[in-house]
């Protein structure tokens, strides 16, 4: 641990000197050389508490984000490195702390539960029409509208959804964008399902696919996929995967984020039997000034069969979840901000603990207050 640390640190501080240097623009013959590296960071602390009081201060299993109780940690810090000259190459580099890393990576080895993004890009192709570029590595999911960073979220906790589909990936990916950018095409080849450590056992690809349409400024609309093999060869069974949705800007102060996700799985090994889960989602907020912003966010997660979120119980994992969150920006660059919000989940069975004794209900209280720099 002390090596990792030492090795973290002197990372960061190799980042930082190396920022210093090339952001002193350059001169050479009276051109200038805008700086290709750039430095950034985000912090995000949090303090949750759980209604049903979980002894061993863990949220339900289901839940990857925020999901210590009644403890002040970090869900996510890092620091970032990019590079990019336009047109030509791109780099990233970011390493992270935080409950995030600790549970959603918990299968990778070693040091890569420590890696947030590590990726290459190359321009194969850019003209005035289209560009084409080619990344290979580990990259942010292409599939759905909540990210890692709270503060690109109109919610301070993820939904369900979310949580229970990839936050990150691992692969090779192809992307297209037309030059008004109101079009974006990807296609994946890809480790796995939130995955950089393949299966034991496991040799099958697995792939993805994006595609993503702006009319306007103010709709953005969105279908991924996502179809591959989450176990040994032996025993393979394929797990096809669609995620939908938009974000519409209705007026200046109201903005509404629609998602549905539907994901079918073999039953059995050379089975034509499928197992179905599915979640819709509707966010709504409404910024009554430029400092304050409140949401609220109404879903279902149906998974009868376990295939994501296994329960052993008779109606397996059906539950509904409704949140409220107040965002206030304590100051004018708008890079800090402090959250509070409000959730409850109802489910069919009793899939989850209050005072170590099954319930169909829980509810918490989460504050978080970030910084992006």
């Amino acid at each position: 641990m002390k090596i990792l640390i030492n090795s973290v640190l002197i990372l960061i501080v190799g980042m930082f000197c190396i920022s210093s240097i090339l952001a002193q623009e350059q001169s050479n013959g009276g051109i200038i050389t805008a700086n290709p590296l750039t430095i950034s960071g985000y912090v995000e602390t949090y303090y949750s508490y759980d209604f049903g009081a979980p002894a061993n201060h863990e949220r339900p299993s289901f839940i990857y984000s925020f999901n210590k109780h009644n403890e002040f940690n970090l869900n996510i810090g890092f620091v970032k490195a990019k590079y990019l000259q336009p047109g030509s190459i791109r780099g990233t580099l970011a390493l992270m702390a935080g409950t995030y890393a600790q549970y959603n990576l918990s299968s990778e080895q070693g040091l890569l539960k420590n890696v947030f993004e590590a990726n290459v890009g190359a321009c194969m192709y850019d003209n005035s029409e289209h560009n084409i570029w080619v990344d290979a590595g580990i990259m942010p999911s292409h599939i759905g509208f909540e990210s890692a960073i709270g503060q690109d979220c109109w919610n301070l906790t993820r939904s369900i959804l979310a949580d229970n589909s990839p936050y990150y990936e691992a692969g090779i990916k192809v992307g297209y964008t037309t030059s008004d950018d109101k079009w974006y095409l990807a296609a994946m080849y890809l480790n796995g399902w939130q995955r950089i450590t393949k299966v034991n056992g496991n040799q099958t690809p697995a792939f993805g696919s994006q595609i993503t349409y702006k009319p306007s400024t103010d709709i953005t609309l969105n279908w991924s996929t996502y179809i591959g093999n989450e176990q040994p060869d032996t025993v393979a069974l394929w797990r096809y995967f669609n995620n939908f949705y938009g974000i519409f800007q209705l007026t200046d102060k109201i903005g509404l984020t629609a998602g549905f996700d539907l994901g079918l799985q073999d039953k059995f090994t050379d089975s034509t039997d499928m197992n179905l889960w599915f979640s819709p989602v509707v966010i709504v907020q409404y910024k009554p000034t430029n400092s304050w912003k409140i949401a609220a966010r109404g879903e279902f997660y149906s998974d009868e069969y376990g295939v994501i979120i296994p329960t052993g119980t008779p109606n397996g994992f059906q539950t509904f979840g409704f949140s409220l969150n107040v965002d206030y920006y304590p100051g004018e660059l708008h890079n800090v901000l402090l959250r509070t919000e409000l959730r409850t989940l109802q489910s069919k069975d009793e899939v989850f603990l209050s005072d170590n004794k099954p319930s169909t209900s829980n509810t918490f209280f989460t504050t978080s207050l970030s910084l992006a720099f």
